[in-house]
């Protein structure tokens, strides 16, 4: 008589899964931390304070639930500084495995807080997929004062296949936008011939890529689409297939980080993937023969009246998102999406899909300021292309947003900018909030009278030209020169 094949478990590919998730955390809310008092301070880019108070006064209580934040309780930029921390220390105690549930869902409402005030700054694919994988390991952590490996009761079988959902429509939408955009480059393969240089903030390596032969490139899009298209699938195979599909997500994101700054999207897919893991493969490890369990534990600590409602739950909301990709929404009944229009404000239900049209030239904004007119000095920024001569900086995880946000800009006009207006007038104020963001200051003692923002087309020099890294040429003025009429 044949004996039934044991189900598989998961305590140890959560357990890693959770410490890999808080490293993330803290490296998001450190970023944040530095950066907030330029980009939404008081002083800042789009002051939070400034933003609150004018949703109040249009929305009144509405504002509350279409902006949901802590800060309405605080909008100074010290309280500000203050989630920051709580949020770095409870990523601390999240990966020593101290509280883990009560650390994550106050990961989850700090960040989701931050998130609402950072405005532009914080509308990133990759913040929201922080928001949503952060909400849903809430429930795959065991509710006790402290975790460990071998001793934590098995995680709820419906929220490891969420998260493997998660990780689905993540990989999935990504190569879907691409064929649904008609975009030709990547019809035609050649994406990535332009990709490693009109990124937004290429490294060093990205340099070196771009020279290989046009060969090579189109058979990493076949490849990459092999991976996106069809390796996702294999999420929902048999446990080898489990295993080659996190093994090949993991190898691409490894390669995509090696060659690009992506702040912490890499990590967290990363993350993401290790659920994909069994304990039977993790216990072969060196380190998984350690944590063999100590004292069985049969069930979960969270009961399946709380389990099923939030499963369900996600998993209607989810598909609103997923089918909108694949341009079947039409198919979602009208009640649900009422639903998901009303919880959107939280951004924990969200879409996916990276460069769904790939970008095949690469204008760059110069702010340069002058004191008579005449004579004009760049800003430098601390990662964005400027000097020609200065090399690619590997700056990922950590996320530079008021950079990222400039690669942004050059790619549309200034009207639909308003935060490069701002940022300007900023400059010409002299705050030092802001131009702590900048690699360096060319007006020290008093600001500049006039600013303008030229837009350069940059492109990468080739292998036998000079110790140049760029080679640039002017294009246009990107907005009407500013004046502070000093």
């Amino acid at each position: 008589m044949r004996v039934p094949a044991t189900p598989p478990t998961y305590r140890h590919s959560c357990f890693l899964f959770l410490r890999a998730l808080g490293l993330v955390y803290l490296i998001a809310f450190y970023s944040l931390w530095i950066q907030l008092p330029g980009l939404v301070g008081h002083h800042g880019i789009l002051p939070a304070d400034f933003f609150l108070t004018t949703l109040h006064e249009q929305l009144g209580s509405d504002a509350y639930w279409l902006a949901p934040t802590l800060c309405w309780l605080n909008p100074s930029d010290s309280f500000r500084d203050w989630i920051c921390l709580g949020g770095m220390l409870a990523s601390v105690l999240l990966v020593a495995g101290v509280m883990p549930a009560a650390c994550l869902a106050a990961l989850w409402a700090f960040y989701l807080s931050l998130m609402v005030v950072g405005q532009e700054f914080l509308a990133f694919q990759w913040d929201a997929l922080l928001l949503e994988a952060g909400f849903l390991a809430i429930f795959v952590s065991p509710l006790r004062w402290r975790s460990r490996p071998g001793q934590d009761p098995e995680p709820p079988r419906l929220m490891v296949h969420l998260l493997w959902w998660l990780l689905f429509r993540l990989i999935l939408s990504s190569g879907i936008v691409k064929i649904l955009s008609q975009d030709p480059t990547w019809r035609d393969l050649s994406a990535l011939s332009f990709h490693y240089e009109t990124q937004p903030l290429p490294n060093p390596l990205s340099w070196y890529v771009h020279q290989l032969p046009g060969w090579f490139h189109r058979l990493s899009v076949v490849v990459m689409f092999g991976l996106e298209l069809i390796g996702s699938f294999l999420f929902w195979g048999s446990r080898t297939c489990r295993i080659l599909a996190c093994g090949a997500q993991v190898g691409l994101q490894l390669l995509i980080a090696a060659t690009g700054n992506y702040a912490f999207f890499n990590g967290l897919t990363i993350a993401l993937c290790l659920p994909l893991l069994d304990d039977r493969l993790l216990q072969r490890a060196p380190l998984g023969r350690r944590w063999q369990v100590a004292s069985p534990c049969n069930g979960t600590n969270w009961s399946r009246w709380v389990i099923w409602p939030i499963a369900a739950l996600v998993g209607v909301l989810t598909a609103v998102p997923m089918l909108q990709t694949v341009k079947l929404d039409f198919l979602c009944p009208q009640p649900v999406r009422a639903l998901y229009r009303w919880v959107s404000p939280f951004n924990t239900f969200n879409s996916y899909g990276l460069f769904a049209v790939m970008t095949t030239e690469r204008p760059e904004i110069i702010v340069e300021g002058s004191r008579d007119g005449v004579t004009w000095q760049p800003y430098e920024f601390k990662f964005k292309p400027g000097d020609p001569l200065a090399r690619p900086s590997f700056v990922a995880p950590y996320q530079p947003r008021l950079d990222w946000q400039m690669w942004f800009a050059a790619l549309g006009h200034y009207r639909n900018n308003p935060w490069f207006l701002k940022f300007c007038w900023r400059l010409l104020e002299g705050r030092p909030e802001v131009l702590g963001l900048l690699a360096g200051n060319p007006f020290p003692d008093v600001p500049p009278s006039r600013l303008r923002a030229v837009v350069y087309d940059y492109r990468f020099t080739n292998a036998s030209a000079s110790s140049a890294w760029w080679r640039r040429q002017v294009k246009y003025l990107y907005c009407p020169v500013l004046s502070s009429g000093r």
